[in-house]
């Protein structure tokens, strides 16, 4: 991931340790709109109607009938989405729980002139990407028309926009409880097995749980050219800047008063 160069460690530990609680519209500001709006406690539309890579109708309640992984994505998205189904394929085999039975995968296609065939294509491609036997009924691939495909984003908070032949969005995936309780989103495109085994055990309790990475998605923009992940330099830095510029200024402050009292007690 470049920006077209590498980002410092200290600017990535940087963007793992910005305050996990600030507000969800800074995130959907910062991507002009296209971002997520967070819902916690809401629930999805599990009413919503899709076509599976089978080509056989679906709704979404039929599918969450268990703590429910959701993606939406668009099958021939350049980048940014084999990222996330990558990465998550590349997490579900050390998951430790079974699938189909612990949880449920679902993808869906935000691009309402993706086909079942797109889908089974990308499904293969998830499911190599494991590299041990998962159950193909367990993660589910799903295309649909675009008041189907609004509904569900809508219900979610999940914002973005078509531009030219593809779509800009964010990049994370939706923990839903059995019921289609929205308890937990997890951003960006590598995901740590216990992280997601905590938000599945959640889910099947219904507690909502904290954001995962929430703002790590403030340090990087999606090129609306190439749909790639981009590290945000400048702004990064401009942050740890002005961050150690108040704290030499508060230094500076206490140092001064303590000096004073020094002096005044002399």
């Amino acid at each position: 991931m470049s920006s077209r160069s590498a980002p410092s460690l200290s600017l990535v530990v940087f963007c793992l340790l910005l305050p996990l609680n600030a507000s969800a519209n800074d995130v959907a500001s910062a991507f002009n709109d296209i971002g997520i709006a967070q819902k916690l406690g809401s629930l999805a539309s599990l009413d919503s109607r899709f076509v599976g890579e089978d080509g056989q109708p679906v709704t979404l309640r039929q599918l969450v009938t268990a703590p429910t992984i959701l993606a939406l994505v668009y099958y021939n998205c350049p980048n940014v989405c084999d990222f996330l189904l990558t990465g998550l394929a590349g997490v579900l085999g050390p998951l430790p729980a079974e699938p189909g039975v612990d949880y449920n995968v679902v993808t869906i296609s935000i691009d309402p002139d993706e086909t079942p065939k797109d889908a089974r294509k990308a499904k293969r491609i998830g499911l190599e990407t494991i590299q041990k036997p998962f159950p193909p009924a367990a993660w589910r691939f799903l295309t649909g028309d675009e008041p189907n495909i609004h509904a569900v984003a809508e219900s979610i908070g999940f914002h973005y926009m078509r531009n030219g032949d593809g779509f800009d969005h964010p990049v994370a995936i939706v923990i839903l409880s059995p019921g289609g309780t929205i308890v937990r989103y997890m951003y960006g495109a590598d995901f740590l097995p216990a992280d997601l085994k905590l938000s599945l055990m959640e889910a099947q309790e219904g507690r909502i749980g904290q954001t995962i990475a929430k703002l790590a998605r403030i340090c990087f923009r999606v090129d609306p050219k190439s749909h790639t992940l981009v590290f945000m330099t400048t702004r990064v830095v401009a942050s740890v800047t002005l961050v150690l510029a108040s704290a030499l200024a508060a230094y500076l402050v206490i140092a001064g008063r303590k000096r004073k009292r020094r002096l005044s007690g002399s």
